[in-house]
């Protein structure tokens, strides 16, 4: 990406700054994915995760045969993955929705999130296809895709160009880290200017996106993870995913963690890296979650990953002895209006 998109982008984001909630006076800490879902349609928006069979190219052979090391797509989706031929798209968002509806009483609204593997590993005509039978779904709203940065062709991006001049459609492109050490450990398979240019096109196409990232690789120090949050907050995606590094089962990571090769961050180191991270980011990115999650079935390590908003509180709970939001590092003195008193939140 060259450095006048970079400046484009941000001063396109600095006009549409006062179209964004005003999350601090609501006694948040980060602009929370709920209270951006409320701002967009008015109401309460839930996702529901689905599976439309795609490989990865990181498996079957384009790239590589074995898969980023923490990957095994059972452990991170295992009651959405149903591989069964038989089972249609609509037949899992009815059931995600039912099982939504059943834990929150109040879900009405629903994202269909193309999950897991690599959603745009297919032919765009094929895709089309998944997303016009999402999308055509009474209860959705809108559409995520999960995907990589290596396999967003132009056809790809022409055909969700076009939908999303209709529909409410997000890429969530998994990048990890701007850092190609962590890239090679982690066995990517592609580098850092491979995103770049997937960016850029996206923005060409003026897509809505998300970022993954995992904060904790081995290697990394906190300046690595700065550097990190600083190129992030340049390029000002729509939206970030915050994950830790952890441990399921029958994955390359269990083998070196068995073995003694990685340590893995304690809460309290994680928790304080996720500020770090956060206090870097423009206040208008949404911060889609803060920590990852796996099926305890699967879990390894570490312990406090299966434990539910045990990272929500850490961080939370680490903003306010900093008296502290996202934004703060990210803001000059003269430009922070609302958002620069820390107050009683």
């Amino acid at each position: 990406m060259t450095d006048s998109m970079a400046d484009n982008r941000a001063d396109n984001r600095a006009d549409s700054m006062a179209a964004f909630p005003d999350w601090k006076s609501m006694g948040h800490r980060y602009f929370p994915l709920g209270v951006s879902m409320r701002h967009e349609f008015g109401c309460a928006v839930w996702k529901v995760s689905v599976d439309i069979g795609c490989s990865c190219p990181n498996i079957d052979g384009t790239i590589g045969t074995g898969g980023c090391i923490f990957c095994n797509t059972h452990g991170f989706a295992p009651s959405r993955r149903f591989n069964k031929p038989e089972v249609s798209l609509s037949e899992q968002i009815n059931f995600g929705i039912r099982q939504l509806q059943r834990r929150y009483s109040k879900a009405e609204k629903f994202i269909a999130y193309f999950q897991p593997s690599t959603n745009t590993y297919l032919a765009p005509e094929r895709l089309e296809q998944f997303c016009r039978t999402a999308l055509g779904h009474s209860e959705i709203v809108g559409l995520a895709i999960g995907t990589r940065p290596d396999t967003l062709p132009d056809g790809i991006l022409d055909m969700l160009e076009l939908l999303s001049r209709t529909f409410w459609i997000q890429l969530e492109i998994g990048l990890q880290s701007i850092h190609q050490k962590s890239l090679d450990f982690l066995n990517r398979g592609h580098n850092y200017p491979v995103f770049c240019d997937a960016f850029r096109r996206c923005r060409q196409r003026n897509l809505r996106l998300g970022v993954h990232l995992i904060v904790g690789i081995p290697g990394e120090e906190r300046k690595d993870i700065l550097a990190t949050a600083h190129e992030i907050a340049r390029l000002q995606p729509d939206c970030v995913k915050l994950h830790q590094l952890y441990v399921v089962r029958e994955t390359p990571l269990e083998k070196l963690w068995q073995t003694g090769k990685i340590r893995l961050m304690t809460l309290e180191e994680y928790a304080g890296l996720v500020v770090d991270f956060l206090e870097v980011l423009p206040p208008s990115v949404v911060i889609d979650r803060i920590s990852g999650e796996a099926d305890s079935l699967f879990l390894l390590a570490p312990a406090w990953s299966g434990t539910k908003h045990a990272a929500r509180n850490a961080v939370q709970q680490e903003f306010q002895r900093r008296c502290s939001f996202q934004g703060i590092g990210y803001l000059s003195s003269d430009s922070l209006g609302n958002f620069g008193n820390c107050g009683n939140h």
